[in-house]
């Protein structure tokens, strides 16, 4: 299990760079389930899951929650590449009977005993219980007093969790470096998916190199995609921060030293959560 470091909340959190599609139709949990990391059938009332659309040499394309709805699924994703994913999707589409549109919500992170309306669809975060619910209201909801975004931003950031494509380098990013595997993103018995082979290898044949880690930064914050250098050697990739928190792509035989990591204008001090500080202590194959 994986604790925040900074901030206890009570409140809501609007989350206002989401946005969803609906998948309906028949064929939709078969449909869904030769494509992305999870188990679709898992998928119920109350239990969403968090997955992921690969290519098909096993690096990230999406990442996003399956919410059932009625005889429909929704698919949570980030707002701005919403119509990549439906594109995406319906190339596989083929004969399946399904159909693919837009939906609109408006989605909050709950924590505390806040009330919550009668319409709202609502679900623990299946990533880790630290980010409470999340909850989903027809655009214009408002379901009580809200908390400000950077308390749950940096709540995410020190729970290890990456913000999709902010944290997640497209066509490029491999799910193991960042902690999808401890977030309950991936399906280890369901069989193939799109990508399923290069996904697996890297878990048994020991091959991760890297995990994504939260950082706390004394210093001027290098912008996301900088490399890390230290004393001439890279030792990792900053990826996104709130303030002085964090995260990077660093190398495990790194993670490993107690030395905070000091490069130009910045000293950068890991803060691993502890299910990510117990996987990095364990030593290599």
């Amino acid at each position: 299990m994986m604790t925040g470091q900074d901030t206890d909340l009570d409140g809501f959190v609007r989350l206002p760079n989401r946005g969803f599609l609906r998948l309906s139709g028949e064929d939709r949990l078969k449909f869904l389930q030769g494509l992305v990391s999870n188990d679709v059938n898992a998928v119920a009332p109350g239990h969403a899951a968090y997955s992921c659309l690969l290519t098909p040499q096993g690096k990230f394309l999406h990442d996003f929650f399956l919410i059932a709805d009625g005889d429909s699924l929704l698919i949570e994703c980030e707002a701005d590449r919403r119509a990549d994913l439906a594109q995406r999707l319906k190339m596989y589409r083929l004969r399946s009977k399904i159909e693919i549109a837009d939906a609109d919500y408006d989605v909050f992170a709950a924590f505390g005993a806040a009330p919550l309306t009668t319409d709202a669809i609502v679900y623990p975060d299946p990533r880790a219980p630290e980010l409470g619910k999340r909850v989903l209201l027809p655009t214009g909801g408002r379901p009580g007093p809200e908390i400000p975004f950077d308390s749950y931003d940096r709540l995410r950031i020190a729970n290890a969790v990456p913000d999709g494509s902010r944290d997640m380098e497209v066509g490029k990013a491999i799910l193991l470096e960042n902690n999808i595997d401890l977030l309950n993103g991936i399906a280890w018995d369901k069989g193939c998916y799109t990508g399923q082979e290069l996904t697996a290898r890297t878990r048994y044949r020991g091959l991760i190199k890297k995990r994504l880690t939260p950082v706390r930064v004394s210093g001027a914050i290098p912008p996301a995609g900088t490399p890390l250098t230290e004393a001439g050697s890279e030792v990792g990739e900053m990826r996104g921060a709130n303030g002085d928190l964090g995260l990077a792509l660093l190398r495990l035989e790194r993670l490993r030293k107690p030395e905070a990591i000091a490069i130009d204008g910045a000293v950068l001090t890991p803060e691993p959560p502890p299910a990510l500080a117990a996987l990095i202590a364990q030593p290599q194959a």
